[in-house]
């Protein structure tokens, strides 16, 4: 823990077991809303050290609530627990026993800094008020933030802010990053459907090729990215897939184009959805087939807020130094579902970092450090620090009494 003196000694203490817990939970991945093993695991440990444990919201999420002191102040942390479908590349021992299922974005180590945060502050916390522990299922797929709020998260757990870390290679370990406003971007799926008629390869004249007018769509719709938006409003579209024709020989009779947009403001993504549906039926039309444009609306973007923010930056900076904390990161097309929360009350999510992306990680030597890599690990020297940061976040926010931190 060199360079980070403010790192909680007890939890610099238990890296060992930390580690453990983090391995174990790397080696039995579970996809969203399919997290049995690892709800049952988290909510053991919770009831082990006397947190309040509640379980069921959004099916596999759980909960723990801890109160000291009389004071009607509340904190959220959150961690998500689900894995990828993905097959795992990596040889060392904790590898995934599960075909096909992987921790490839880190969600093992931080359900495992959360679950250390909470045993220390069940053990040794002082502050005054309530911190609630959320273990959110389906962060990957199926919107399990947005499922707990529906089911009576902040109904059950009234929490004032909430705050949430994610691993991020790429960025040094022992630094932070974070920002106010738009952090990471919403997403949508698009599809798009063209109809045109079969005829044999060697009578094109005689059909409608929908192959080759999806792909006059596929490259009309790069036109709105280059030259209908405005070039100060970030926004991707990525077509990422085309399924087409079923024989050699024979002209396709349908084809279909899938893909993705990211956006940070959702009048974006209003005029590019216009644009798609607009560019996809007159292509089609002139070239004598018909197209049925489908925008299917997913995450917000993520947006902090300034007072959570500036509480959370200074905390990182108490813990490692201003100079690790970067207060300006640059925000990211990848999406994430802590934006539910956020709408739903003050908060911010931040990064910590996992690492160099050329860099090796310890007892790793199979690749890099990227995410949703089939050869992504978590860096365990982060275990504590990231645990550290949410202890902080509490002891400071909850201060026994006006101006009390803890040091």
């Amino acid at each position: 823990m060199t360079g980070w003196p403010h790192v909680v000694p007890e939890l610099a203490g238990r890296l060992p077991e930390m580690q453990a817990l983090r391995r174990d939970l790397h080696a039995h991945p579970e996809l969203s809303y399919q997290e049995f093993r690892t709800s049952n695991l988290v909510a053991a440990r919770l009831q082990a050290c006397g947190i309040r444990v509640r379980r069921g919201l959004a099916g596999t999420g759980v909960v723990g609530s801890l109160q000291r002191g009389t004071s009607a102040r509340s904190i959220g942390l959150r961690a998500d627990m689900d894995a990828l479908p993905l097959q795992e590349a990596n040889r060392f021992e904790h590898a995934s026993r599960h075909v096909g299922v992987m921790h490839a974005c880190g969600h093992d180590g931080h359900t495992a800094m959360l679950l250390g945060a909470a045993e220390h502050l069940a053990q040794h916390g002082r502050f005054d008020g309530t911190v609630h522990f959320i273990f959110q299922p389906a962060e990957e797929q199926g919107a399990g933030a947005q499922r707990m709020l529906d089911e009576g998260l902040f109904d059950h757990h009234p929490c004032d802010e909430i705050f949430a870390l994610h691993n991020w290679p790429g960025m040094a370990v022992g630094h932070f990053g974070v920002r106010s406003g738009s952090m990471m971007a919403g997403t949508a799926g698009l599809e798009i459907t063209v109809t045109g008629c079969p005829a044999h390869a060697a009578m094109p004249h005689a059909g409608v090729d929908a192959l080759m007018v999806a792909c006059h769509i596929a490259i009309g719709a790069q036109m709105l990215i280059t030259r209908e938006r405005n070039p100060l409003d970030a926004a991707v579209l990525t077509i990422t897939q085309l399924h087409a024709g079923e024989t050699m020989n024979v002209v396709a009779a349908k084809a279909a184009l899938r893909g993705t947009l990211r956006f940070f403001d959702p009048t974006v993504l209003d005029r590019l959805e216009e644009g798609l549906c607009r560019v996809s039926t007159l292509t089609a039309e002139a070239h004598r087939a018909s197209a049925h444009c489908a925008v299917q609306r997913n995450y917000p973007p993520l947006v902090n807020h300034a007072g959570p923010t500036c509480f959370a930056a200074s905390t990182m900076a108490a813990l490692v130094g201003a100079d690790r904390v970067n207060t300006d990161v640059s925000p990211t097309m990848a999406a994430e579902d802590f934006a539910y929360l956020l709408r739903a009350r003050p908060g911010c999510f931040a990064f910590i970092g996992n690492g160099l992306a050329d860099a090796r990680l310890p007892d790793h030597g199979d690749g890099p450090c990227l995410l949703h890599s089939d050869s992504y690990d978590f860096n365990d020297e982060l275990l504590p620090l990231g645990a550290s940061y949410f202890v902080r976040l509490v002891e400071t926010r909850l201060a026994s009494s006006p101006g009390e931190t803890t040091p």
